[in-house]
């Protein structure tokens, strides 16, 4: 079981390292699972500070629409759509089909694995 006394911020590194290969989640799905609701903006700062030794799957945390957060054509949003396309994520300009890849955690994820 994960500590309570988890920072905000490690709480949401956690919650992103939960993501299965294949899915995604969006910033503000991840702030609520981390006991942080309306703190969307935050995760994604969250990301932006993350270490790279945790090796965070980053790439599958997408804005509430279903797209990338990232102005096209930059190397950050064609690096982030070329790692969801590498994991049978199905990327068109820049959406992705949150009805098909949306992460949905299942009770055991949510009793046993969220650190709060």
């Amino acid at each position: 079981m994960i500590s309570a006394s988890l920072s905000p911020m490690a709480r949401i590194w956690h919650i992103v390292g939960l993501i299965p290969e294949g899915k995604v989640s969006s910033y503000g799905k991840v702030a609520d699972l981390a006991g942080l609701p309306g703190r969307a903006r935050y995760v994604s700062q969250a990301l932006k500070l993350a270490p790279t030794e945790l090796n965070l799957p980053w790439h599958r945390v997408i804005n509430s629409q279903g797209k990338i957060a990232f102005a096209e054509h930059t190397p950050a949003f064609i690096e982030q759509m070329q790692r969801l396309r590498s994991e049978q994520v199905i990327v068109n300009r820049g959406r992705v089909a949150l009805s098909n890849y949306q992460w949905r955690p299942d009770l055991a994820t949510l009793v046993l694995e969220l650190p709060f």
